[in-house]
């Protein structure tokens, strides 16, 4: 018996209380190797080693039913795998931590001793915004890697001349520049605009780094500010006349757009455009009704939803149109290939969260026809179309 160790003693060469020991126990992760003459439960030097190997795996995240499941007495190759996820989604973890960490020193910049609960709302919303508007970006370079890349697309489009002057509006990681940095046309100036704890944060230490790289003549400035309040928009007017103002991915997280179209109507030169991409019918509709359809289903839902998308379609032009004298409809395309029917559906499900009920009841035969497609051709393709307004003055 002198080998052996009570709970206590085990508990306490591994670091952690007894009542640990016993719910280690209950789950079936740690079984005693003995019992005493009065029924305690005794442990020995291996049980040791697999409590130690507990502690460790919790410390790096791993729940009780993981260790239970997969690792306790799983092969060098799971593990390996186990901790190749777990360390990705510890990544995630930080990543989400990292935005809240921004998103709070941002409500203290913004609200210098004046805090309320609406402040707090308003923090948890733009989390909610950050979050998925990284995701959507991840997204498309995951399914969209074969296809010129989607920044150069955009810059292409706005047909940029030598010398102009551009304002771009919350600019952030400024992909469009710098994934097109050596065809900016020379002599371009270049004001971005964006909060700190953004992405904007690394685009001023990108330029910090490249201002010697850039093409002849060509300037890029950073201002930190808030687009919502004035004194963005004071500096902003002294260096009026702009050629190109660019308000890409803004409207969602602006609680006013309408308010910053008008103020960059008036610092816009004669001549100049206003490029945005505001409300829009997402053309995402029509391949999940399609699917849909295939499946036998009624998609009339999704029709619905495109008529209520439409009418704010309609009413961002109509609102485009009292500051702009012309605002012409530009679609950019970028085809999206899938190989997994199973993210398909979650990405139908998440694009519907109203309908969770009515497509996981009808999951398989949803999951069915995208199968057969991905079975037939090797992969599903879609080719979506983002749409941009482009409003001259």
């Amino acid at each position: 018996m002198n080998d052996k160790m009570t709970s206590g003693e085990i508990a306490k060469k591994a670091g952690v209380s007894q009542k640990a020991v016993r719910l280690y126990d209950e789950k079936g992760l740690l079984k005693p190797s003995d019992y005493s003459e009065g029924n305690y439960r005794l442990y020995d030097t291996a049980a040791l080693q697999v409590l130690e190997k507990i502690v460790a795996l919790k410390q790096i995240g791993f729940s009780l039913e993981e260790i239970r499941d997969n690792l306790i007495q799983g092969e060098a190759s799971n593990v390996e795998e186990a901790l190749k996820i777990q360390l990705k989604n510890m990544e995630d973890k930080k990543y989400r931590i990292e935005k809240v960490i921004a998103a709070i020193n941002r409500t203290f910049e913004r609200n210098t001793g004046n805090l309320d609960w609406d402040d707090v709302a308003e923090m948890v919303r733009t989390i909610n915004l950050d979050q998925a508007a990284d995701e959507r970006h991840w997204d498309a370079l995951k399914h969209t890697s074969q296809e010129e890349d989607w920044y150069v697309k955009i810059f292409k489009s706005l047909n940029l001349s030598p010398d102009m002057k551009i304002l771009d509006l919350g600019c952030g990681y400024a992909k469009l520049w710098r994934n097109n940095r050596d065809d900016i046309p020379k002599g371009t100036k270049i004001f971005g605009y964006d909060i700190h704890g953004s992405w904007a944060d690394d685009f001023e230490k990108y330029l910090t780094e490249n201002q010697g790289k850039l093409p002849k003549g060509v300037e890029i400035s950073l201002e930190f500010d808030d687009l919502e309040g004035e004194s963005a928009w004071k500096k902003i007017s002294k260096d009026k006349g702009y050629d190109l103002i660019i308000a890409h991915y803004l409207s969602y997280q602006i609680k006013d757009f309408e308010a910053l179209v008008e103020r960059s109507s008036r610092v816009l030169s004669k001549g100049g455009v206003f490029s945005c991409n505001a409300a829009a019918v997402n053309g995402w509709h029509s391949f999940n009704k399609e699917y849909l359809k295939r499946a036998g289903l009624n998609p009339s839902f999704i029709d619905e939803i495109v008529n209520t998308e439409q009418a704010g379609q309609d009413a961002c032009d109509e609102m485009l149109k009292k500051y702009f004298k012309k605002v012409d409809l530009i679609t950019l395309e970028n085809t999206w290939h899938f190989t997994e029917a199973e993210e398909l559906f979650d990405r139908m499900c998440a694009r519907y969260p109203g309908q969770q009920k009515f497509l996981n009841d009808n999951r398989k035969k949803i999951i069915k026809v995208f199968e057969d497609d991905i079975n037939n051709n090797g992969e599903i393709t879609y080719t979506y179309g983002s749409l941009f307004r482009r409003c001259s003055k």
